[in-house]
This record gives structure tokens, C-alpha cells and sequence, in this order.
């Protein structure tokens, strides 16, 4: 029994280190393979209980794999923007492209720790192994909804239409402009000032506002006070505001903005130094300043000088490539200059990364043993950067990797040694009979 004891577990040996052989040589096979996570073999001896007479039985030893996906490879960079890879913690959310093409609606949630995305035929951004990238919708103006995120009922594939036009229309001008003191004072030409200021309407149309600003004259001394008109081109020139603008002349707030009273048109806020403009290519915030502060409209000296006119927007423009943030933000990129956010992608959690369900191309899926998902902004809690232009290498230390080749081989040769030995002493045994 003690000798045939021997040779199971001598039998057993071998099994463990090749099945440890086998690890080793999906990790050394894959040394090059992107996002690839080593397999470890573990090993766990058997004990056999209970022998008479004080004699020992050999339980043997048993093997156990399993797959690291928590370790990471190190990042390298490349020429593809929308080449991604997590800087830490968290997977990206992908599914099937087949599951995608067989159109019932239902699309199985896949995780990737890295993948090389590229639009298809229809603009979905997919890896060469099939898997479709998947992200949160902004909404029209670029703002992000409020989703779920322990369900992936909100996540769509994202699809980038290159040569698509999109215009960004202007919301938002701020005015800087000195008009001349001298202009207010009694004797003065009272001539109007005029500015002319281009936005881009929601059609992405150029249109123009045109500021005039006429001076009030008075009888003796200064008035510091100026009437500002606004015509907007979109509503054939016109008057869409009109306001008393009256100035400080005193030593410490000279020259800045004193009131401002509406004859007709939106309301002045003087806590934001903004008037609400509504012209027919759309709603603009128009920022003169505020009372007593320096900056927006001046009355200094005697020159008019717009010395400052800041404003958004641009002409439409065709899309010509995306971008991927640290916080996962997908910005299409457009050939005008503007950029819009289209898409957010978030970061999946589990409690047990090691849990997953492994498949092929260095895809993963949720598990019992993994636990239930969450879906994370990226850079927030537990979960990582995530890093366009960027992949992710394996995982492998080959020089480690051979290092366990020649202790596995050693391993294998000596319980090889003992099967031997075993036999020659049952051989040993049947030649007593002889």
C-alpha cells in the first residue's frame, strides 16, 4: 500500500507541473498580446489519514489555475486616439458585435482592461476581435443625463459619423469697451458710437449684433451717462434692447459702471453684470460687467476702444476625429475649431476582479464569484484614469516565466525519478518469488 502510495503521488507530481508547464506556456505564448493577464498555478498537497501500524501513505498533490486580472501591464502609447487603456483600477464596457448585428435588443455587458477601437462601415467603434465600445449619450447641447449605474440599461454603442457637419452656435459675449468721458461733458457732439459684434445662430448662420452707444448731453457739466441700443441682424436689424448705462465719476470706482436701467429688452443683472439677450438665431448671455468693478464697459479718457470681446461658437463644421479624456469624456473634434462632448465612457467595478468569467481576446464577464458590477465615472472612487493614445501590454514577466520553466522542469524530471525508483522496487519485490 506505502508503495503504491508512491506511485500515485509521483503520478500526481506529474500531472501538477504539467498542468503549471501548461500556465506557463499561455504566459510566455502571450508575452506580446495586449491586456493579457498571467495564469498562476497553484499547488495543495493531499494528506491520507488513518494507516495502520505506523505507516505512511502519500496523499499526492493537487493544481489549481487561476488568472490574475487584477495585476496590470505596463501602458504604452500609440497613434490611435481612441486606442484606451484604464490607468488602475476598473475595465471598460463593451458587448458583442455579433450580439449587436442580431438585433433583439439584448446586449451582453463584456469588460476589456484595454483595446485598440477604430470606427467600422457604420461609424461603431469596434476592436478587430469584434467588440463594439460601449458609453453614455450626451444630450444635444452636451450636457450629461443622470444614469443608472448598477445596470447597463443606459449605455449604448458609440458611433462616430465622420464627415458629419454639426454648427456650434454662440451663447455666450462678453463686451469690453472704454467709451469716452469726454463725450458726456456739456458742449460735446453727442455723435452715437457703434459696434459691431458677429455670433453664429442655431442653423450656424453669421449673424451680427450692433451696439450703438449714444451720449447723453447735458446743459453744464457731466451727465456720464450713455444710452445703449442692440439690433440683431437675424430680425432684420431690429431693436431686441435698450438700456441707460450711467458711469461712476468718483475717485476710488471712477470711470466703471455705476447702474444700469432697462427701457426695453431683457433685464440687467447686476450681480453677474449680464443681460439675458434673446435674438432669433438663438438665446446669448451678453456680459458688460458689474457695477463698480473693472472690466466690461468703461467711461475713461477720450477714446472708444472695444479692447475686449470675448464670445463662443463657430461656423459649422465637418467632424474629423475624437478624442478620449482622463474622465472618459468622448469629444468629437471638427474641423472648424470647436469641439463637443458625444459621449461619456464609464468605468466598470466588481468586488473580486479575479472572479470574472474569462473569454476569448482578453474579454471578461461578470460572475458570481466576481460579484455585481458598478459603473464608475472614470478618475472617481476606487477606478482609474482612463488614458487615450494608449495600450495596455501584458502582463508577463518573461523573465520570471522562465525562471518557473526550469523549477517546473526540475520538478517534473524528479517525480519522474520516483515513479522509477518505484518500479524498480516492485520489480525488486516480484523477483523474491523467483
Amino acid at each position: 500500500m506505502t508503495i503504491s502510495s508512491s506511485l500515485n503521488a509521483g503520478v500526481a507530481g506529474l500531472y501538477a507541473n504539467a498542468a503549471r508547464l501548461a500556465s506557463i506556456s499561455d504566459n510566455i505564448a502571450n508575452a506580446s498580446t495586449y491586456g493579457y493577464k498571467r495564469v498562476t498555478a497553484d499547488f495543495h498537497s493531499l494528506v491520507v489519514q488513518g494507516m495502520a501500524g505506523g505507516s505512511y501513505a502519500a496523499g499526492g498533490v493537487r493544481v489549481s489555475t487561476h488568472r490574475l486580472i487584477d495585476e496590470r501591464g505596463p501602458l504604452v502609447s500609440s497613434a490611435n486616439p481612441t486606442d484606451l487603456a484604464v490607468d488602475g483600477r476598473g475595465m471598460l464596457p463593451v458587448t458583442s458585435g455579433i450580439a449587436l448585428a442580431n438585433g433583439n435588443g439584448t446586449l451582453p455587458l463584456m469588460l476589456m482592461t484595454t483595446g485598440s477601437f477604430r470606427p467600422d462601415a457604420s461609424g461603431l467603434l469596434r476592436t478587430d476581435s469584434g467588440m463594439v465600445l460601449l458609453g453614455w449619450p450626451t444630450a444635444p447641447d452636451g450636457t450629461m443625463p443622470s444614469y443608472p449605474r448598477d445596470t447597463i440599461a443606459g449605455l449604448e454603442p458609440v458611433r462616430i459619423n465622420l464627415n458629419q457637419f454639426a454648427g456650434d452656435p454662440t451663447t455666450a459675449v462678453s463686451l469690453g469697451l472704454n467709451l469716452p468721458a469726454t463725450a458726456t461733458i456739456a458742449g460735446a457732439s453727442g455723435e452715437t458710437l457703434d459696434l459691431s459684434v458677429e455670433y453664429y445662430g442655431n442653423l450656424g448662420t453669421a449673424e451680427t449684433l450692433t451696439f450703438s452707444f449714444t451720449p447723453t448731453v447735458p446743459g453744464s457739466g457731466t451727465s456720464n451717462e450713455w444710452t445703449m441700443v442692440i439690433r440683431d441682424s437675424a430680425s432684420d436689424g431690429a431693436v431686441i434692447g435698450e438700456y441707460t448705462v450711467t458711469f461712476d465719476d468718483t475717485r476710488g470706482a471712477g470711470g466703471t459702471i455705476a447702474s444700469v436701467t432697462t427701457v426695453t429688452g431683457a433685464d440687467y443683472d447686476p450681480a453677474t453684470g449680464t443681460i439675458g439677450l434673446t435674438v432669433a438665431g438663438g438665446d446669448i448671455e451678453l456680459t458688460i460687467g458689474k457695477p463698480g468693478e473693472q472690466g466690461g464697459l468703461t467711461q475713461l479718457s477720450d477714446s472708444f476702444a472695444p479692447n475686449s470681446i470675448v464670445k463662443n461658437g463657430s461656423p459649422v463644421g465637418n467632424l474629423v476625429s475624437v478624442e478620449v479624456d482622463e474622465n472618459g469624456y468622448l469629444h468629437a473634434i471638427y474641423d472648424s475649431g470647436f469641439t463637443r462632448t458625444i459621449y461619456k465612457i464609464p468605468l466598470v467595478d466588481v468586488a473580486n476582479p479575479n472572479g470574472l468569467a474569462t473569454l476569448n481576446d482578453q474579454v471578461y464577464q461578470v460572475s458570481t464569484a466576481s460579484g455585481p458590477f458598478f459603473l464608475w465615472d472614470a478618475g472617481d472612487g476606487p477606478t482609474g484614469a482612463l488614458a487615450g493614445y494608449s495600450r495596455e501590454e501584458s502582463a508577463t514577466d518573461v523573465a520570471h516565466e522562465l525562471t518557473q520553466l526550469i523549477q517546473t522542469q526540475r520538478a517534473y524530471s524528479s517525480n519522474a525519478k520516483v515513479i522509477q525508483t518505484v518500479d524498480e522496487m516492485l520489480q525488486e519485490t516480484t523477483n523474491i518469488k523467483r
